[in-house]
């Protein structure tokens, strides 16, 4: 099973954003000296103590201190974007980092709605363009305008030996649909709605092999928190879901709260509730616990990657999460 590393660079409680990031380095460092496949970087803006509004800033420090490990974006918001800027970006780095750059492609807001508007002066007129911008930004990356059209006139350079690995990321049979029409691959979002998750991914390859003659990819990305005992992981998870819930609250302090402060916390029988459904699309425990759900995860979608999303107060426990879940694939494979 190739294993892969999403980051969403957020902040724990006690910590600065300039610790986040730099965390955010050495946890790909770390997934290239265990020999995950590839790390990605979100974008969210002014949202949850999430660091990173700009994946692409990030990608160029992170390429700069790893050697192997392809590196992306999960996503680039294109909504916000023109498609030839974004192209622009992701050759320089495809040329500064060679066959080792991703670009996963999104639609979501990535924040509230008045960021949306500070973003852009018309989001949901751009998220209705969202298919034909993607088509734009495939004919700059794989210079296939027209020569005889303005956009066939212009190159977004530098031009890389080896273009960018495009994706689409979704959560909705709208999305896999898409995917599939444009002949991308498709990185399905389980650790935010495991709602017809697997229906959805099979709508992509059903759609897909009506469109084209090869096979698309699956990557399903999903929560874990791994440790050496299944009482530890779950009792780490406590700050995730506080977190979550005080998310769901737009309570001011968006940080990753500490395992003190979470298991201090009286929740709500209305929490714990929602604290149940969070553990549905989770997968917390020893590694053996660990590694046998996720493999039935993968089985269930046929996946042909996971790319697993660790969030917990403490950085180290987080990489030890990483550690925990790459040895025990390893010893078995």
């Amino acid at each position: 099973m190739k294993l892969s590393i999403l980051n969403q660079a957020p902040i724990s409680d006690g910590q600065t954003a300039q610790t986040a990031l730099n965390n955010a380095v050495k946890l790909a460092q770390l997934g290239e000296t265990l020999g995950y496949h590839r790390y990605w970087i979100a974008e969210h803006h002014d949202l949850f103590g999430l660091a990173c509004p700009n994946p692409d800033v990030m990608l160029a420090v992170i390429g700069s201190r790893t050697k192997n490990i392809r590196i992306g974006a999960g996503a680039v918001l294109l909504p916000y974007y023109k498609p030839f800027r974004v192209a622009e970006t992701y050759n320089l780095l495809a040329t500064l980092f060679p066959d080792r750059i991703d670009l996963g492609l999104g639609r979501a807001p990535g924040g509230s709605a008045e960021v949306s508007l500070a973003l852009t002066d018309n989001y949901l007129e751009q998220v209705k363009k969202f298919p034909d911008d993607v088509d734009e930004l495939i004919r700059f990356l794989y210079n296939k305008h027209p020569k005889d059209e303005p956009n066939g006139k212009i190159t977004p350079t530098p031009v890389p030996n080896i273009p960018p690995e495009t994706w689409l990321l979704g959560t909705s049979e709208k999305s896999a649909i898409l995917a599939a029409e444009k002949g991308m691959d498709y990185a399905f979002g389980h650790f935010m709605t495991n709602k017809d998750g697997p229906d959805i991914v099979n709508t992509y390859r059903e759609h897909f092999s009506e469109h084209h003659s090869s096979r698309g990819n699956v990557i399903i990305a999903v929560s874990v928190i791994c440790a050496d005992s299944e009482e530890e992981a779950q009792t780490l998870a406590l700050s995730q879901f506080l977190w979550s819930i005080r998310q769901e609250k737009q309570i001011d302090n968006h940080r990753i709260p500490s395992l003190e402060e979470a298991r201090d916390f009286s929740f709500s029988e209305e929490e714990k509730q929602k604290i149940q459904q969070m553990k549905e699309k989770m997968i917390i425990g020893n590694p053996k616990q660990v590694k046998v759900e996720m493999e039935e995860l993968q089985e269930l979608y046929r996946a042909d990657e996971m790319m697993v999303v660790t969030i917990t107060h403490d950085e180290k426990k987080k990489f030890n999460s990483y550690r925990l879940l790459k040895k025990v694939f390893d010893i078995n494979n």
